[in-house]
């Protein structure tokens, strides 16, 4: 995927790398980071597994008691969130109470149809490199309406309102080949080929997560919530 690498981006990501961000918080939060390591400082497989156990939680109806003003001092200053998720803008998907996680813990992305284009790829850059966030996740769901658009338009195009064209063309890559190929459950397969289509281009993006993959720092999973059982399922070779 092509990066548009302006002089301003690359200073900015020079000052990350190089630690000056931390640098310019405050003295008490910079001394307190130096005793204790961030929550994020796990590693990839960690903050998944935690994802997962909170989803265990969230669809067994049993999500942990949390206390909001808990932390609300700490938060205000820096934020270390165990994940970056690339998540559909539908209502029902909300990737906090899902995966049973407090404010603070997840740097969420949500655009309809869960794809990668140039402004969430800064997002979730920007979550891996800056934030140090280990795990990235593209999560799609069950009954999904940008994806049923984008069957609809392979199978009979027609014009569509507004906007609501540029989701479908974007969704068009990862869903067309199973469209084509026709058979039974055409959507629940389109779903998952679209979340695996773009974890690879996640996973790929350069220059910062491609090599932040490549270092073992960030690893790119796809996953589906199901809408009526509540539970999240892991998807391609993660």
């Amino acid at each position: 995927m092509q990066t548009i690498d302006r002089p301003s981006r690359r200073r900015f990501i020079a000052r990350a790398g190089s630690g000056v961000l931390a640098l310019s918080l405050p003295g008490p939060l910079r001394h307190a980071l130096a005793d204790s390591a961030p929550q994020n400082a796990i590693t990839p497989q960690a903050a998944l597994d935690r994802l997962m156990a909170g989803n265990a939680r969230y669809a067994a109806g049993r999500p942990l008691r949390k206390d909001f003003t808990t932390g609300r001092a700490a938060r205000a200053q820096a934020q270390y969130p165990i994940a970056s998720i690339l998540s559909c803008a539908d209502s029902r998907v909300a990737p906090e109470l899902l995966f049973d996680q407090g404010p603070g813990d997840l740097f969420v992305v949500r655009v309809a149809g869960n794809y990668l284009n140039q402004d969430v790829l800064a997002s979730l850059e920007y979550g891996v490199a800056v934030l140090g966030t280990p795990l990235v996740m593209v999560l799609g769901h069950s009954g999904c309406g940008a994806v049923k658009a984008t069957i609809q338009e392979i199978q009979t195009p027609r014009d569509l309102p507004g906007h609501i064209w540029d989701i479908t063309d974007a969704l068009k890559p990862g869903i067309a080949p199973v469209v084509k190929a026709g058979g039974e459950h055409v959507l629940e397969h389109a779903t998952r080929a679209n979340v695996e289509h773009n974890v690879a281009r996640v996973a790929a993006a350069q220059p910062l997560l491609s090599r932040a993959v490549q270092d073992g720092r960030a690893r790119v999973v796809g996953a589906e919530f199901d809408l009526a059982s509540d539970r999240v399922r892991l998807l391609g070779n993660t």
